[in-house]
């Protein structure tokens, strides 16, 4: 069965090296969006970028980066993603977020049951 329907897409773009109270802050993301009920995230980690200091991360032997890049892509509704982005707000302290409507395309396969022996 296929259902669609509109939703807000979050890119939060920050580094590999960025920590929040200690802890990596893109596992802080990662558990603060599902402790708030966000419907998606994945993490992203980057093999080469550069932001607004130029300055190339990469994953190649010759240059090797200890801070590449990391995208945090966030889908839900546009109300449960007005309500995270002040949270979002007091957690990123250096980094990047784009916004855009995004139209879902979501698949539900047939939920068989198991068969009991």
């Amino acid at each position: 069965m296929k259902k669609e329907s509109e939703a807000i897409l979050l890119r939060i773009f920050i580094g590999e090296s960025d920590e929040y109270e200690g802890k990596k802050l893109h596992n802080h993301i990662i558990e603060t969006l599902k402790k708030e009920g966000i419907a998606g995230a994945t993490v992203l980690r980057g093999i080469v970028g550069f932001g607004k200091t130029s300055r190339l991360h990469t994953t190649s032997i010759l240059r090797l980066s200890t801070d590449l890049p990391i995208v945090i892509e966030v889908i839900d509704k546009k109300e449960n993603i007005e309500k995270i982005r002040p949270k979002l707000d007091e957690i990123i302290k250096e980094g990047l977020i784009t916004e855009e409507k995004v139209k879902i395309i979501f698949y539900e396969g047939n939920k068989k049951k198991a068969k009991v022996q």
